[in-house]
């Protein structure tokens, strides 16, 4: 019997939509009341750890915004728009250009040549050569020359219908200032977005990254505590896991539906992550197909062999770039109750003294959490407070420890 074709629903990937974007209505509704800001006087950091669809809910901001008028303008923030003030600035130029490049700013005479004196009326437009001929030649500082652009692009479009431009940069906790190099592209950003909204230009910032980004703002300038709205993504009820999972079998039937002991088991393991749902749901949906000609299948079998190939394809990768002294403190960590929501450095050390193994002292505990935070597993979240930065890690630990006795 042959195996029907049909397109596996779920889609796990780096800020892959999924087939159904299950709540997070709240989340929506508070970047609909910024919309309505006059004038802006709050910008928005959504912010979450990597799995809970920062990427995806971003995404689903611009056709808000569209729908209220807004003009949609952004990309992801690389450690390239970091390197100086200049690359920040000409970044949200070529980000700006497509949306403004249509718009006439004047219409000039121009002679053409030949034995007849002839003349036509030559459109200049709001396109990148003209926002890059304003900024290079205004006067003064880098902050200086984007805040005449900005006031450029409004001017033009405020006999428009647009209400405004939203600004939004994904991976934002990219971005830093470089102070051994002079040049503060973060410290741009803020000033030249609190000057222009002081205006009151209709331009609204919107920054989603890691957790780390807001206290990254802060340190750069104060104010960024009353610049902008925090929205922390946290994980998905067991209800919205379960129209996670069920709602795109209904929107698309096909031969492979998921048994209610494996949706069960996908919503338990998935810990409420829309990427590991979705990941947990990819990986049964093919085995189901697969196996759909054999009598029986026991879900939580199926699960349990699903984590182990979860393990290799998101931890192992990371797991295997540290050292191993990081391993036996990240070890003591994941025995720590509520591992997985954060823990200080004092727990750390006394939970290292029962370990049976080499116990850690203070100062070596933030030294290596410090070489942990820069390798993108551990963060700062408050004073003397840390936490992972991957979900679910301390479970991955565990198993490791596990599989090792």
């Amino acid at each position: 019997m042959a195996i029907p074709l049909y397109q596996n629903p779920f889609r796990p990937g780096a800020g892959h939509p999924p087939p159904y974007l299950a709540g997070r209505e709240d989340e929506k509704a508070e970047f609909s009341a910024l919309l309505n800001q006059s004038p802006v006087m709050s910008n928005l950091v959504l912010t979450g750890l990597r799995g809970v669809g920062k990427t995806v809910l971003l995404e689903t901001f611009k056709p808000i915004a569209l729908k209220a008028g807004w003009m949609w303008a952004g990309t992801d923030l690389s450690e390239t728009a970091s390197v100086s003030e200049d690359n920040l600035a000409i970044r949200i130029l070529a980000d700006l250009a497509p949306l403004v490049s249509g718009v006439v700013v004047q219409e000039v005479e121009h002679r053409r040549l030949g034995f007849r004196a002839e003349s036509e009326k030559v459109a200049i437009r709001l396109d990148f050569d003209l926002l890059r001929r304003v900024y290079d030649t205004t006067p003064g500082l880098s902050a200086d020359k984007l805040k005449a652009v900005l006031e450029l692009v409004w001017s033009c479009l405020t006999s428009t219908a647009c209400r405004g431009i939203v600004l939004a940069y994904d991976e934002a906790q990219n971005l830093s200032d470089q102070a051994e190099a002079g040049q503060y592209p973060l410290s741009l950003l803020l000033d030249v977005f609190q000057s222009v909204q002081k205006k009151g230009l209709p331009l609204l910032l919107v920054l989603t990254g890691l957790p780390t980004l807001f206290p990254k703002l802060v340190e750069t300038r104060t104010f960024a505590e009353r610049m902008f709205r925090v929205v922390t993504l946290g994980r998905l009820t067991d209800a919205e896991c379960r129209e996670a999972i069920t709602v795109p079998m209904r929107k698309k039937p096909g031969p492979a539906v998921l048994p209610e002991a494996a949706i069960e088991a996908v919503i338990r393991q998935s810990g409420g992550y829309p990427y590991f749902v979705q990941f947990f749901c990819r990986e049964l949906f093919d085995a189901y197909l697969q196996q759909q000609l054999a009598s029986t299948v026991d879900p939580e079998i199926t699960v349990a062999q699903i984590v182990r190939k979860l393990d290799s394809d998101f931890f192992a990768g990371r797991w295997n770039r540290v050292t191993d002294r990081q391993r036996d403190l990240l070890t003591v960590i994941a025995q720590l109750e509520n591992c997985d929501e954060e823990f200080s450095v004092a727990r750390i050390v006394a939970r290292s003294r029962k370990s049976g193994s080499k116990p850690f002292g203070s100062s070596q505990v933030n030294q290596i959490l410090a070489a942990l935070g820069d390798s993108g597993l551990v963060y700062k979240n408050r004073y003397g407070r840390y936490a992972f930065a991957l979900p679910l890690l301390g479970e991955f630990i565990r198993r490791q420890e596990a599989s090792t006795r």
